[in-house]
């Protein structure tokens, strides 16, 4: 066993406990992949990082990230809270951007001017609708009819999330999702609310090793789901989303569009810090 810095960072809030906690491991050399997938899969949450040397030249750091069973090319709630977390460490970027370098490439990170970090969406991986078979499986999952789905498209920027579009915010709340139907499925639930700050109301839901979950705040569907809506005309170039309502959290993600790039931010807030005994 070694003793490596840690801490728990809550993303898309400011104030601990509302939004989606990460697992941020600050010194994860030497580390192998059997050690971080165990450590990752005791803690119990969506997801786990661990902070290892940049290999290209113009990353600040690099980071491997795990959920249960499987290590992830890409996720953006741990994107934003291992940034929180590497700065709060002492790390200094090169530039105007902290560039986070992970399985899907490079990873741009900016700082505005009140401290809240947003990543620059990456590159859907897959796009377009859905297979028919696939929307009609999906709304028996949720407990809907398939009249109940207004739209649906890929939004795969890493973990294949497959979503559809409901009528309201207050349909997407009413869902109960089947894990006997929904199977390894990865399954965005979206709706638009009626007014006021939140333009739209988020679930995700993803297999785990026997059984299935809810995501409290999921900073990659968010991201695809901007660049799906954004692009159909279905949402404006800036909105806040809603997530985590099911679960009793209540995390806000802000969407922006920018010169083509689409922009994904929030609060974080670090919670827990000190030593995690890994071996």
């Amino acid at each position: 066993m070694t003793a490596r810095r840690f801490a728990q960072v809550d993303v898309f809030t400011a104030a601990p406990l509302l939004g989606n906690p990460v697992a941020v491991v600050l010194d994860a050399q030497g580390l192998t992949t059997e050690q971080m997938q165990r450590f990752t899969d005791w803690t119990n949450l969506s997801e786990a990082t661990f902070l290892v040397p940049p290999t290209h030249p113009d990353a600040d750091y690099a980071v491997r990230i795990f959920t249960a069973g499987r290590e992830l090319p890409f996720a953006g709630h741990p994107t934003l809270g291992t940034c929180h977390a590497w700065l709060a460490a002492g790390g200094t970027p090169r530039g105007d951007v902290v560039v986070q370098e992970c399985g899907a490439g490079l990873v741009p990170v900016r700082r505005g001017d009140d401290g809240v970090l947003a990543f620059a969406a990456p590159g859907r991986r897959r796009t377009g609708p859905l297979d028919e078979d696939d929307v009609r499986a999906i709304a028996e999952g949720l407990g809907l009819a398939r009249g109940d789905v207004v739209d649906h498209a890929w939004c795969d920027n890493g973990p294949p999330w497959q979503t559809v579009l409901l009528r309201s915010a207050d349909d997407v709340l009413a869902v109960r999702p089947r894990a006997d139907v929904l199977g390894e499925r990865f399954v965005g639930v979206v709706g638009p609310h009626a007014g006021g700050d939140v333009a739209l109301e988020v679930r995700g839901f993803f297999p785990r090793p026997g059984g299935f979950a809810e995501d409290p705040v999921t900073g990659s569907l968010n991201a695809a789901v901007g660049q799906w809506l954004i692009e159909a005309g279905r949402v404006p170039e800036r909105y806040v989303a809603a997530q985590g309502t099911a679960l009793g959290r209540a995390g806000r993600v802000a969407v922006e569009r920018v010169g083509g790039q689409v922009w994904v931010g929030g609060g974080t807030v670090t919670v827990l810090e000190g030593t995690a005994a890994i071996g």
